[in-house]
């Protein structure tokens, strides 16, 4: 184990805002979690768990002990008669490991392209894009309880999975919760990918990309292609304009609640889930209160997307974690004001 003092976050987290972590693990394989445990001077400390940075908002320097995760690896795991089962380490690169599921000849990932941050946070998060969410490609995961040094998998269930959301986003808040968040840390993920592959061509974007080519049948390789286009078209490159993707998650309403809206709002972009409620856009809701190209200090509204917040101030001036959280806070101000729905952040703000 190398414990690393006073090291600047900025390269790690894709909003580029500049703070540092007054302590940093980095995390390559179990024996560094377990130096850690086994640490007098590090087992009081608390821990924050960094993946890729792609779904964070620092508000100022981490006082807390970073564990930056780093566990490399790509195999498949075990073939059955229905399944590729690959895994994949914890700190490879989400898109890394589309890109090398599909040279592998393992279809069903070609959906959730380009989707910023590391194998190892996709869980946490369920992941999604495009009409597919990462539960419905996940077979398990390994982890290890911080409080332990156990090692521990769950199955899809264990993971209690809906949208943008697990039990490693919440807290346990008794014997009977099974909430892992700040307790536990995942190494290896494995995904089921089919071998009666079959394309997912429910989304509007990838229906219009059929209707421009004319391609009716794509293959994995195409649907990767064109996902991997719309998301460059539509998004910034976390390279080039600093930002954490999608900032609000899309809200939920009933039917009635979206007839009231469309009563008011009849150009309202929505779409009819599978339990009956309906799906609104949230960067819809988010333009039509006219915050796109807006800022907040060098905190900005995407221009070409508003569900996107951007750091316009680049990495020589960026803008500071109190910026971004007072623009998201406005524009859920305005959002609630008009729509009377209250959209809620994605990224976790430390």
């Amino acid at each position: 184990m190398n414990l690393e003092k006073n090291v600047p976050l900025q390269p790690y987290n894709t909003f580029g805002i500049a703070a540092k972590a007054l302590a940093l693990v980095r995390v390559r394989e179990e024996s560094d979690l377990r130096a850690v445990l086994a640490d007098p001077q590090l087992t009081t400390l608390p821990r924050q768990v960094l993946g890729g940075g792609s779904n964070i908002v620092l508000t100022g320097d981490v006082k807390a002990l970073v564990l930056k995760i780093e566990v490399p690896g790509l195999r498949l795991a075990l073939e059955t008669e229905k399944h590729w089962i690959i895994e994949a380490g914890a700190g490879v690169d989400w898109h890394d490991l589309v890109v090398w599921s599909l040279d592998q000849g393992y279809p069903g990932l070609e959906n959730l392209a380009l989707i910023p941050g590391t194998v190892g946070a996709s869980p946490v998060q369920n992941i999604g894009a495009y009409g597919v969410e990462l539960q419905d490609r996940f077979d398990s995961l390994d982890a290890m309880d911080l409080l332990t040094g156990e090692l521990f998998t769950l199955n899809a269930a264990q993971c209690g999975f809906s949208y943008r959301d697990s039990v490693f986003k919440h807290s346990s808040g008794g014997p009977d919760d099974l909430g892992l968040a700040g307790r536990a840390v995942i190494l290896r993920v494995r995904f089921a990918l089919p071998k009666r592959w079959k394309p997912e061509l429910g989304y509007a974007d990838l229906v219009r990309k059929m209707a421009e080519t004319g391609i009716q049948n794509p293959d994995a390789r195409q649907i990767f292609d064109w996902v991997v286009a719309i998301r460059r078209a539509k998004l910034p490159d976390p390279q080039v304009i600093g930002n954490a993707g999608s900032f609000f998650k899309n809200p939920t309403v009933t039917t009635e609640q979206c007839a009231d809206i469309i009563a008011r709002e009849p150009k309202v972009v929505h779409y009819r889930l599978d339990d009956g409620r309906i799906k609104l856009a949230a960067g819809w809701l988010i333009d039509a209160c006219g915050w796109k190209g807006k800022t907040v200090g060098h905190a900005g509204v995407y221009e070409k997307q508003a569900l996107v917040l951007v750091n316009t101030g680049g990495r020589d001036n960026p803008c500071t974690g109190g910026e971004v959280m007072t623009l998201a806070k406005a524009i859920q101000t305005s959002v609630y004001e008009r729509f009377g729905l209250l959209l809620e952040p994605e990224p976790v703000v430390i």
